[in-house]
């Protein structure tokens, strides 16, 4: 059975990617195949739908290419000593996590205060279309820290699991090796920590504690901006690191080149292996996450009342978790399911409804003042750069704020058809990834519209 499993895992990852076979199709096996009912051991749930409506052709075709009968395929999920599948950044019963926790992580103290939280673990992170390439990474990294992907930097915007992804990895270092020495920290602590030596006059011994890591994880690097003895401390250590083989991750809501006054040397070396983003989550890994959570929680919530959420809450997934548990806590309250609360009105996803008061001619007035335009210009067919630009974020915000059909946007912007407001719209929410200028005067656009 184990052989046949190999063979015909040799054969699906000559099909596919080598990012979706390895992090989907890591730790399976073959439980059974009795006359054609086929039962394939996965991680988790959401690894069960994945394989299923993804990959299931190429599981049937693989099993009978080495010589088995299939009727039907399957998925159970492995009794492990593992904790069951949790989503991202979510803050639990202590007493639940307590239980959840490995054995060796749990009992191990450390001298060194590594700042990491056991609750951030891999086996809880959701792994979706948004993170799936970041997950990978952060698995190679623990398989051999210090090696290929040195240093990792990942970078997104708040709320999608950068902290949850780099502890995760810490957390699962010390579990495979308890003597390995971490330490995770805010980049704003690495200056409180470096100004407060200098002033007792320790400024020289700061970095020894640092160089005597295996794995330095520095957050939130972004707030190092103006900070320029931190910088040149942390270039300093960052070299000392790198040069011993030690492992370095750092995070950001940008790229390092995107930050005022960081020296040009430093942001160079910070993706020397490469930058990796988390984006929001498709509607598809939203419902996972919400099923996770809910499958924690132990609650009880209808499909339809999960895709309500995902289909409403479009900024990030620590909003997503919010809006999920206000909806059980009311539902508790109330004593009605979530759905039927939906259904009847009493409670409202804070990001499914439009302000009130905003309508279509009062967003093209915005967006055309905050470009120094006027309307007329802005929905003229002048195909000058900053004209167009403007004119694709007032289609990207009708279309988001009013759910505006692109038959209608197109009307209202004086453009060819529908298409173009398609083009428009994609190549706004393309740019943002990356843009965090873009993202500023979007949000700017959107306060003056509901001042």
């Amino acid at each position: 059975m184990h052989n046949i499993w190999e063979n015909a895992l040799a054969e699906i990852e000559q099909k596919i990617s080598a990012t979706n076979f390895s992090t989907w199709f890591q730790d399976t096996s073959l439980i059974s195949a009795d006359h054609g009912d086929i039962v394939i051991s996965v991680k988790n749930t959401f690894y069960s739908k994945q394989l299923q409506s993804k990959f299931i052709t190429e599981i049937e075709t693989a099993l009978t290419n080495n010589g088995l009968e299939v009727n039907n395929i399957s998925f159970e999920v492995a009794e492990t000593k593992k904790s069951k599948v949790r989503p991202r950044e979510i803050t639990a019963d202590p007493n639940l996590l307590k239980n959840k926790i490995k054995p060796s992580l749990k009992s191990h103290t450390s001298p060194l205060n590594n700042g990491l939280n056991p609750k951030y673990t891999l086996d809880n992170f959701i792994v979706g279309s948004n993170n799936d390439l970041a997950a990978s990474v952060a698995k190679a990294i623990v398989d051999n820290p210090g090696a290929n992907y040195n240093p990792f930097f990942l970078y997104g915007g708040p709320g999608l699991g950068k902290t949850h992804l780099i502890q995760a990895i810490g957390n699962e270092l010390i579990r495979k090796n308890p003597d390995y020495k971490i330490l995770y920290t805010p980049i704003s602590s690495f200056y409180a920590d470096f100004i407060d030596s200098v002033r007792k006059g320790h400024g020289k011994d700061f970095s020894q504690k640092f160089l005597e890591l295996d794995c330095l994880i520095i957050d939130d690097f972004q707030f190092i901006v103006g900070k320029e003895k931190s910088q040149e401390e942390f270039f300093n250590i960052f070299n000392s690191l790198y040069q011993l083989n030690k492992q370095i991750i750092v995070t950001s809501d940008r790229l390092p080149s995107q930050i005022k006054s960081v020296d040009e040397r430093l942001a160079s070396r910070l993706t020397w292996a490469g930058a990796f983003d988390l984006q929001l989550p498709k509607f598809e890994d939203k419902c996972a996450i919400l099923r996770a959570k809910a499958d924690l929680s132990g609650a009880e919530i209808e499909d339809a009342a999960i895709e309500y959420i995902a289909e409403n809450v479009n900024t990030n997934i620590r909003d997503l978790e919010g809006e999920l548990s206000t909806l059980l806590l009311m539902s508790d309250v109330r004593g009605l399911t979530p759905l039927e609360l939906i259904q009847k009105g009493a409670v409202s996803v804070a990001h499914a409804t439009k302000p009130q008061g905003v309508n279509s001619k009062q967003i093209l007035d915005k967006v055309a003042k905050f470009y120094d335009l006027s309307v007329k210009e802005m929905c003229s067919k002048s195909r000058v750069m900053n004209i167009k630009n403007a004119r694709q974020v007032a289609m990207f915000l009708l279309s988001k704020e009013l759910s505006m059909s692109t038959t209608k946007i197109a009307a209202e912007v004086g453009v060819k058809d529908h298409t173009t407001v398609i083009h428009g719209v994609r190549k706004i929410e393309q740019d943002l990834k990356l843009n965090f200028k873009l993202r500023d005067e979007i949000e700017a656009i959107r306060e003056k519209m509901y001042v």
